[in-house]
């Protein structure tokens, strides 16, 4: 994209912005890991907005099988909030190198 068109267009590029913010805002998505045993729940500021445990899987004798659900469950999750926020803005975001998003 010619910056000088960037700036010739700022007032719609600022629009499109905003658009994407309150698009991002909407965006939740989920990963779980171990059968379901801990799912995580992201929003489209890859912020963790809940986590679930299954009890089956607290138990204190194992606690770095625990961790490493929780991790796997969140790589997912951040993941599927990528493919969330391609499906929603990919038009808008054509051409542009978002880091995560390519």
């Amino acid at each position: 994209m010619n910056p000088f068109d960037m700036i010739k267009n700022i007032g719609n590029l600022k629009g499109q912005l905003e658009n994407a913010q309150s698009q991002l805002a909407e965006v939740q998505a989920s990963g779980s890991s171990g059968g379901n045993m801990v799912t995580v729940t992201l929003n489209g500021k890859f912020e963790m907005i809940d986590l679930v445990l299954d009890p089956i899987c607290v138990d204190n004798r194992d606690v770095p099988m625990l961790q490493d659900l929780i991790k796997a469950a969140h790589h997912a999750a951040v993941e599927n909030v990528q493919e969330e926020i391609k499906a929603k803005l990919g038009p808008m975001l054509s051409g542009m190198n978002i880091p995560g998003l390519g």
